[in-house]
């Protein structure tokens, strides 16, 4: 059993959480197991009917799941709301659109009889991080009811409240044992990840466990969706337009969760002629819309980080790039006492070189590096550095020209004109490339990453009244 403190106020602890073991994972699985085998024989329409009804359940939990993610994460409470109410949104969408995406593919013509159906995987593990647990949770959990399958999750042990409750309630709204739920850490996931009725696994999180996750899976040949983060750049190209709205935009991309999200803006290129005005306009725009303190008081856009380590590794990156010359400017301002947290107050990064870790790694915290550029081979070529490639943004008053620019990066997602989660839209698959992991959430193509189709083919050489063998080229027609 462990006990989970608010990061806000270390001293609040939230409550405790017991841990599965080996054999509690191995009976929370075999339960799954046996509910998806009724589930995978439910037609479409009545599995949809049913995650509808789950989704109408969720609907008065949402303020209570929302409050207790605030608590244990760290995360504005209004955000918390928009991601809970978000969550059952995207379990509507998915039901939506199950229902055509998931018939079967019929063609019959005189090169014969083809028939596509979708047949579930079976029972998937999902393992989800902290930083936001309910709708990456939903993002797996979603998709995989819908397609037929169960599920088993395994929510992080900085988080594992908000998304309790919400899989609860959704599991106390569908056919028993579908929805389950096991806690814990390394021997947790690793006793998930290979059980052997598990066959299908979805990862969001950091590259080290991705990694170890890929290789445990790989023994078993047990597929995969794999987030694991990214390096974001955002280009501004010289003819950008940026009013105070889009400077808004840009700081809350970078610094929403105290800068703690996958898909964060975390290196800022600049045409070097405009840098002095850019980030004035970040300061400017920091005293808008930055507002650090106590994640539950009204008013609060940015909290603390999730933990000591966090603060410890941000403040370090930082630090670092101070002693190595770079200028550190705090920005936003600041409500109430902090003192009883783990906050991080937000910084501008300038004159960082581009192979100082606050710029080539990850830095997941309130700081971004601000970069000039003078060419845009150039400025291309070092967004594109780096082994991530999740996400990204370009800058610009010219539509066309900024899509041209966008083409070239290497990440899953660009955005244009805006970045991080103002840019997201539920018909568009997400995912990243590189080393930013495989296989995509959102859009059409979340939902069909939980099913394998599997094929009937009639030929029409070999069907009643066919005229015996016909000659076609290899592999058939």
């Amino acid at each position: 059993m462990t006990a989970r403190e608010n990061p806000a106020r270390i001293d609040d602890v939230v409550g405790t959480v017991e841990f599965h073991d080996t054999a509690a994972v191995d009976r929370e699985v075999r339960l799954a197991a046996a509910a998806q085998c009724r589930w995978a024989a439910t037609p479409v329409a009545e599995r949809v009917r049913a995650v509808r009804a789950a989704a109408d359940a969720l609907d008065p939990e949402l303020d209570a799941i929302a409050e207790l993610t605030a608590r244990e994460t760290g995360k504005v409470l209004a955000d918390a709301r928009g991601e809970a109410g978000f969550a059952a949104v995207v379990l509507r969408w998915y039901a939506e659109r199950g229902e055509e995406l998931l018939q079967d593919r019929v063609t019959d013509d005189e090169r014969g009889r083809l028939v596509t159906r979708h047949r579930p995987f079976g029972v998937v593990g999902a393992i989800t991080p902290w930083n936001a647990p309910l709708i990456l949770s939903m993002l797996k959990v979603a998709p995989a009811l819908v397609a037929g399958n169960a599920i088993v999750v395994k929510p992080s042990p900085l988080a594992p409240f908000g998304v309790t409750q919400m899989l609860q309630t959704l599991a106390d709204a569908l056919p028993a044992g579908l929805v389950r739920v096991v806690h814990g850490e390394v021997e947790t996931a690793t006793a998930l990840v290979g059980h052997e009725l598990i066959s299908r696994i979805a990862f969001t999180g950091g590259d080290v466990a991705g990694r170890a996750i890929a290789s445990l899976a790989g023994r078993s040949l047990t597929p995969s969706v794999l987030e694991l983060g990214g390096n974001d750049p955002a280009i501004v190209l010289p003819d950008a337009d940026l009013d105070d709205a889009a400077m808004d935009r840009m700081v809350m991309a970078a610094f929403a969760t105290s800068g703690q999200v996958c898909m964060a803006l975390k290196r800022l290129y600049v045409p070097a002629e405009r840098h002095d005005e850019i980030v004035a306009a970040l300061v400017a725009a920091a005293e808008r819309v930055l507002h650090v303190g106590d994640p539950l008081t009204p008013g609060v856009t940015m909290g603390p980080v999730v933990s000591a380590a966090s603060a410890a590794r941000v403040k370090h990156l930082v630090e670092a790039a101070r002693s190595a010359g770079a200028t550190v400017v705090e920005i936003g301002t600041v409500v109430g006492d902090l003192s009883r947290g783990h906050f991080v107050r937000p910084t501008l990064v300038l004159g960082a070189a581009d192979d100082d870790p606050v710029v080539a790694t990850e830095q997941f915290g309130p700081t971004l590096p601000v970069l000039t550029y003078d060419s845009l081979d150039d400025v291309v070529a070092r967004a594109n550095a780096g082994e991530l490639g999740l996400g990204a943004s370009v800058w610009s008053s010219d539509e066309e020209r900024a899509f041209e620019v966008a083409a070239r990066l290497d990440a899953g997602f660009a955005f244009v004109n805006t970045h991080n989660r103002t840019g997201m839209t539920l018909r568009a698959p997400f995912g990243g490339v590189k080393r930013s992991g495989w296989g995509r959430e959102y859009g059409d193509e979340g939902l069909l990453e939980y099913v394998q189709p599997c094929v009937i083919h009639a030929p029409g050489a070999f069907r009643a009244g066919a005229a015996g063998l016909a000659a076609t080229a290899y592999p058939g027609g």
